[in-house]
């Protein structure tokens, strides 16, 4: 360890302690690779937990956020101006709905789409005043506001922060028939459900789950919001996970990498009926839609489009996950490897308690590459989708041979 442990010490010392980072002291970015402070290089296998899906520094992305940071930044709502427009247009014609939301971050994507839900219910649908239902799935997890953790079931995000939000349901994920039951209930406004679910770990639902999903949903007048904040903007070799089924949500979230990374910015999607359900004064955001983060975001988009990162994650995704199992087929440490595009994690062959995965961690980080544990034993790999082949094959030998020294010390 070299000059890291200063900062390390200093932010152990001065900073709050809601996180638990890798021990890595990052000062620079470029395309797929992160320097620390020591200069030493490293693969970046998080992307920021996928908000860095263009890629570190982006050449246009930066660009434009350097010619629009001259001229406005902000104005608030309280104003029009001449970027939101043009944006809120490129956004809504790119994926296929009436009117953008914007805001800043996933968490308050989430809540707008929460807020949506509720107020439609009761416009629309014919709740009863405060009387609204929203259905979630286990192990979901959209952020750590009280809305957020009062859908959760990991005591790490709600223990010890109620009273909880009333009106939220949990059923199993990827279960069909518990979701229909709930639907029933003619007080549900709305199921929210991440198509792959990130934090938990990776975890892909069967084919047909999201397209039953958008069925029921439907038969039952219920609105389908779709959580895309990681698994939207081509992470999953599809521009929205969703895309893979017939499954257009009612409500789209977006963020992440709706900035490349730049600054947060996230973005709530649906149709006139839905959306107009909000009127002036009801919802809203001094930062969301300003000028600066508007061009940040049409940037952004326009990367992924005209480099076709998606087809670059389906495909290297494919390569990823089929090398994997090739060299780790008997793997006493790799229990099971799972994923869609670039969006990928391995579990661990050891308990959630134990330090397996994170020593393995360190070790990558020692290697020359950057990932990090969720829920224990489980590891998610998700580079950003510019890489390409060739420094994907490097990667792989380098969790492979990482992997097999822990397997000998397994023995």
């Amino acid at each position: 360890m070299g000059k890291e442990n200063l900062y390390i010490e200093k932010e152990s010392k001065y900073g709050a302690h809601n996180y638990h980072p890798l021990p890595v002291v990052l000062s620079r970015g470029d395309g797929v690779y992160v320097w620390d402070v020591n200069d030493k290089k490293y693969f970046d296998f998080l992307s920021a937990y996928s908000a860095v899906n263009q890629g570190h520094c982006h050449p246009k992305i930066i660009n434009a956020l350097n010619e629009q940071a001259t001229k406005l930044t902000l104005t608030s709502r309280a104003f029009h101006n001449n970027i939101l427009a043009d944006y809120e247009e490129y956004i809504t014609k790119l994926f296929g709905y009436d009117k953008v939301l914007p805001m800043n971050t996933g968490v308050e994507g989430g809540e707008t789409a929460n807020k949506l839900a509720r107020k439609w219910g009761y416009l629309k649908k014919g709740i009863e005043e405060n009387k609204a239902r929203i259905i979630f799935a286990n192990g979901n997890f959209w952020g750590r506001t009280l809305a957020a953790i009062s859908s959760s079931d990991d005591p790490s995000s709600y223990k010890g922060f109620g009273p909880y939000m009333p009106g939220y349901s949990l059923i199993p994920y990827n279960d069909l028939q518990a979701l229909e039951d709930e639907l029933k209930d003619k007080n549900v406004a709305a199921f929210m459900v991440e198509p792959i679910q990130g934090e938990a770990g990776v975890i892909v639902p069967n084919d047909g789950y999201l397209a039953g999903v958008r069925k029921l949903c439907t038969k039952y007048n219920v609105l389908f919001i779709a959580d895309e904040v990681q698994t939207g903007i081509a992470r999953t070799g599809k521009m929205l996970a969703c895309d893979y089924e017939d499954a257009r949500p009612d409500i789209l979230i977006l963020g992440k990498a709706l900035s490349g990374g730049v600054l947060p910015i996230s973005a709530v999607l649906a149709d006139d009926e839905i959306m107009m359900c909000i009127k002036p004064g009801e919802h809203g955001s001094t930062f969301g839609g300003n000028p600066l983060a508007c061009t940040v975001a049409k940037a952004a988009l326009e990367v992924v489009v005209d480099q076709d990162l998606a087809k670059n994650a389906l495909e290297l995704g494919n390569i990823f996950r089929k090398k994997l199992g090739e060299k780790l087929v008997d793997s006493n440490i790799v229990k099971l490897i799972r994923g869609k595009g670039l969006l990928n994690a391995i579990v661990i062959n050891d308990t959630p308690e134990s330090q397996t995965a994170w020593n393995i961690c360190l070790s990558l980080r020692d290697n020359g590459l950057l990932a990090k544990p969720t829920h224990g034993n489980i590891i998610r790999f998700a580079p950003p989708l510019v890489i390409n082949e060739e420094q994907l094959m490097i990667c792989i030998d380098v969790i492979v041979n990482t992997i097999k020294k822990f397997e000998c010390l397994k023995e």
